[in-house]
């Protein structure tokens, strides 16, 4: 893939799994790169593996001279001493998907979108494109297993990429081929309401050109009435018949579908044989249903990144219909306005549990303004008949699973680093 970049190129939160995907494909068209985060993330195996020198912790010192673009995740703020440092010196600086956005210019750009399901579904498009000797390059929001990264390097103009709605990101992206997976009320800080989303991804539509397409489930009704104004040929994604999975749930069937959708659209030729392998073979990635092993007293443990209500039930359905144990999720929620917002939602999501233990609140990029918290959550969860409790720390949490006998089942869930949770209790063993 080739691209015209800057020669150094400074990140600023290189272990997000866009960031540390965006940092090898800089690498890949010659770029030098440097990076900084203020913590570990699984994500700089992959860093370390390209040879890309980064720094824990963030300093003013971190970026080196002659650096001509600095690039930042969002979670970095404009105070952020880096920032700082790089506004002093004059550096120009780009947002995570302003970057990604540039180079995916003049690019057979293909993006992912939807409120569910878009980084199996980019992985799973990757992987059969891949497999058809397509060689494209792509942009994963989690570790495929297939390609032991985030990131595929690919030889062709093929660049499939995660795409995400917060912000209006999606925005930043000019798709000749855009994948809907689905569509739901989600972002609340951003999006005040599922309206005021739909606009962002009725732009996005309008934006895919004449000779391009949308990829997506017609049925879906908060998507259909968004198509009316396209000239972009559309295609129904649950036209694709049931594909032989090693993923678990019906919800991966329609990944799998909307993959295999794109795929023919990509290419027209592509054999359904090929297709039907690389879906059967496709090992799924990292926080994804993913199993982890098992406790010192025998317990199966899984980790999923589900944070949405939607996402949790479907999950939870899933680990239902493998298991007659018991079931306890140790659940991270993910932002006190998505809590707040959704928290009728999330009272219910747990129908297949057998105990909830809900961690304190993640708050990300937010501030604690009182009006919600994980006390909250668990008594909501317990009125609707779940056994649900409150607690204040991880450590709290992992005394009470790592009791969990062996015919039970564990999972940890939640967009945060409950994953951790998930390590110690295997680690144990």
């Amino acid at each position: 893939m080739n691209i015209i970049l800057p020669r150094k190129v400074h990140f600023i939160g290189v272990a997000g799994v866009g960031m540390s995907a965006l940092a090898q494909l800089m690498a890949d068209g010659g770029a030098q790169i440097t990076g900084s985060d203020n913590a570990w993330f699984p994500t700089l195996k992959a860093i370390e593996k390209y040879g890309i020198p980064f720094t824990i912790g963030y300093k003013a010192e971190n970026i080196p001279r002659d650096t001509e673009l600095v690039v930042h995740t969002d979670a970095v703020p404009v105070d952020n001493v880096e920032r700082i440092e790089a506004h002093r010196r004059g550096i120009p600086q780009q947002s995570y998907f302003e970057a990604l956005g540039k180079i995916s210019i003049g690019k057979r750009t293909v993006a992912v979108a939807g409120t569910h399901g878009k980084t199996t579904t980019t992985g799973m498009l990757a992987r059969i494109l891949r497999d058809a000797g397509a060689s494209p390059t792509a942009v994963v929001g989690s570790i495929v297993k297939d390609f032991v990264s985030n990131y595929l390097s690919g030889t062709s103009d093929l660049f499939i990429v995660e795409a995400c709605e917060y912000r209006d990101h999606l925005l930043e992206l000019s798709p000749q081929v855009l994948v809907i997976t689905n569509l739901e009320w989600d972002h609340t800080d951003w999006f005040p309401s599922l309206e005021i989303l739909q606009k962002t991804f009725q732009r996005a539509i309008e934006r895919v050109p004449k000779n391009g397409a949308i990829i997506t489930d017609l049925s879906n009704k908060n998507i259909a009435p968004l198509l009316a104004s396209t000239k972009a040929h559309i295609v129904d994604y649950m036209n694709e018949p049931a594909y032989k999975l090693s993923l678990q749930g019906e919800f991966n069937q329609m990944n799998a579908r909307a993959a295999a959708a794109a795929a023919r659209v990509v290419l027209p030729h592509i054999l359904d044989a090929t297709i039907a392998r690389s879906l059967a073979e496709f090992q799924g990635t990292w926080r994804r249903f993913e199993y982890k092993g098992v406790t010192a007293h025998g317990a199966d443990v899984y980790d999923d990144y589900a944070h949405h209500p939607t996402a949790i039930r479907v999950t939870l359905k899933a680990l239902r219909m493998k298991t007659k144990g018991k079931i306890f999720v140790a659940f991270h929620p993910h932002l006190y306005s998505r809590t707040r917002d959704l928290l009728s939602e999330f009272a219910t999501a747990f129908g297949d549990a057998d105990r909830v233990l809900v961690a304190p609140i993640y708050a990300a990029r937010e501030v604690n303004d009182g009006t919600i918290s994980s006390e909250t959550l668990a008594a909501r969860i317990r009125a609707t008949g779940t056994n649900a409790t409150a607690f204040d720390s991880f450590d709290a949490i992992e005394r009470v699973l790592n009791e969990v006998g062996k015919d039970d089942v564990i999972m940890t869930m939640g967009a945060g680093d409950i994953y951790k949770v998930a390590d110690t209790l295997v680690a144990r063993k």
